[in-house]
């Protein structure tokens, strides 16, 4: 009995803790676990063991697919075909905005929905000169009950499935969770249509972002990038083939300024490395300067091939970033001019400005100016922060805006297609599945390893490990069988529909003050010892608690 208190007791810490909210969320986990472990309850690798349970492992995965998708541009797309297909009624965007929403939620989970969707929808709010306290509750209400729709919406499905298979069921299909969500959804759809103009607030925000939506052809006018710009192609003959892209220099040419270097292929993306045969170089020069360019180097004009210079700055390998020099800046009186690749070696300089006209060559910088860099995104990410520069527009927000699909978006796809029909019959463990899914995503190139880590939300996946345990512990210690027969006592009188109402208050009201997750892990085995000693199916009882942790 002693170890029953001491688990209420870690539960009770652990609850006042998140509603405290003054540690990490993941420093509240992890203590959770060692306290277990520290006092006796559970043994070091039982304290541990949530780490690599499936359903840890398997939650990590999903976050390496959505951040294939996110790359590849699908989620950017979707946001793209939403504000296409809303038009200017409020009825057929919040229709649309919770119908994406809620799917795409089922296909990669709540956070990445929301955060794929998130900043189109309040560019929607601003373009339509809605409150966007208008638009953002209904987003979030469309991807938890969306959550619902199938097994990767929530971490919290894939602890019931688990439950469900350690009671000795046949556990929950793929699309099964549906059975619910989609009237959970309908229903959400409906009360958001009807009262949400009534219920929800009407706020404005002094701090909208802006809309990027035609970014490329503004940055183009604002630093007149295609006043006199050509394109040329390098042929396999050409001298410049093999060369370093930092040691690129057209001095020799008077007239003839380089802006950039795009790959072959097609791709449009800055080239950083040696110069290959098909890339196009982008040079600012009279007619006859660009003649003489071509002929002394071998190049081909592109400008015929109708490639236009404004649609390679955006990809979803590279893009544009405005920056400008702020007071104290260490770049002050450094020398930077078009063309270059800064001392990084990862970006390039495309135009400086002073006082909106072009900086003469060979000027020094100073506070104030403005320069217009191209680069990877994540160069643009990490490359470009204070007090060298200030970001006028984040290349984060800019990315999910602008970036339209790339060629790795029907793969990135596929991949997905191919572990919603492995999950979906069953051929493997969902975090086989997960794990062919994020492998394939690495090996088709995708995603590079640091890339892989940084999609991964780490505190969801240290939440689910570490407090994996607890619930361990209240099974372990008798605590879910106190707590289930406490329960019993109370409303089992009434019948099993009773039991699943008082469960489904428990979970929705504990999920108030901490993160559903959480409340799952402490929930699940409650209910699944109250389910057997009420002697009814768990799978009813854990779907009910799966509802009432989205609902939370």
């Amino acid at each position: 009995m002693t170890e029953i208190w001491i688990v209420f007791a870690i539960i009770a810490a652990v609850v006042g803790l998140f509603v405290w909210d003054r540690l990490p969320v993941i420093a509240v986990c992890i203590g959770c676990a060692m306290a277990l472990w520290a006092t006796g309850v559970l043994t070091l690798n039982q304290a541990l063991a949530g780490f690599g349970d499936p359903a840890t492992v398997f939650v990590t995965s999903l976050f390496v697919v959505s951040g294939a998708l996110e790359k590849t541009g699908l989620t950017a797309w979707t946001g793209q075909v939403l504000a296409r297909g809303a038009g200017a009624s409020r009825f057929r965007l919040i229709l649309l905005m919770m119908l994406f929403c809620g799917v795409l939620s089922a296909l990669i989970s709540v956070n990445g929905a929301v955060a794929a969707l998130l900043p189109v929808v309040v560019v929607l709010a601003v373009r339509l000169k809605r409150p966007p306290s208008q638009l953002l509750m209904p987003l979030v209400f469309g991807a938890h009950a969306g959550s619902m729709l199938a097994l990767t919406g929530t971490p919290v499905n894939v602890l019931v499935l688990e439950a469900s298979l350690d009671a000795g069921r046949e556990g929950f299909g793929y699309f099964e969770f549906a059975y619910v969500g989609v009237f959970l959804l309908a229903g959400t759809i409906a009360l958001a249509l009807l009262l949400g103009s009534r219920l929800l607030p009407v706020r404005e925000n002094r701090a909208l972002p802006p809309d990027l939506s035609r970014h490329a052809r503004t940055l183009v006018e604002q630093f007149r990038l295609d006043d006199g710009v050509h394109q040329l192609r390098v042929r396999p003959e050409s001298p410049l083939v093999g060369r370093p892209r930092a040691d690129l220099d057209l001095g020799d040419w008077p007239g003839v300024t380089l802006l950039t270097l795009q790959e072959a292929a097609g791709s449009g993306s800055a080239r950083l490395g040696p110069v290959e045969p098909g890339d196009l170089l982008a040079v600012r020069a009279d007619p006859d300067g660009v003649a003489e360019l071509a002929a002394d180097l071998m190049l081909s004009p592109a400008d015929a091939e109708g490639v236009r210079f404004e649609t390679g700055l955006f990809t979803t390998a590279s893009g544009l970033a405005e920056v400008v020099i702020p007071p104290r800046s260490p770049l002050i009186g450094e020398r930077f001019f078009p063309g270059m690749v800064t001392p990084s070696g990862n970006l390039v300089v495309l135009a400086i400005h002073r006082n909106h006209v072009d900086l003469p060559a060979g000027e020094p910088l100073d506070k104030g100016d403005l320069l217009l860099l191209q680069g990877t995104w994540e160069a643009l990410g990490t490359c470009i922060a204070p007090p060298e520069v200030l970001v006028v527009d984040s290349p984060e927000l800019v990315r999910r805006q602008v970036v339209p699909m790339g060629r790795d978006a029907l793969v990135a796809l596929g991949i997905m297609a191919a572990m919603v029909l492995l999950l979906a019959t069953g051929l493997v463990p969902a975090a086989a599945a997960g794990l062919l899914a994020a492998g394939a995503v690495l090996l088709f190139g995708i995603l590079n390893v640091d890339e892989i880590y940084r999609s991964i939300n780490w505190t969801t996946v240290i939440l689910v490990g570490a407090m994996m345990p607890l619930s361990t512990a209240i099974t372990e210690t008798g605590a879910a069988k106190l707590l289930a027969d406490q329960l019993i006592q109370t409303v089992g009188a009434f019948g099993p529909r009773a039991l699943l109402a008082g469960l489904f208050v428990l979970t929705a009201v504990l999920g108030q003050v901490i993160s559903n997750t959480a409340t799952a892990l402490i929930i699940i085995p409650i209910s699944v010892v109250a389910a057997q000693e009420k002697g009814v199916s768990p799978q009813p009882v854990l779907m009910s608690v799966a509802v009432a942790a989205a609902a939370a």
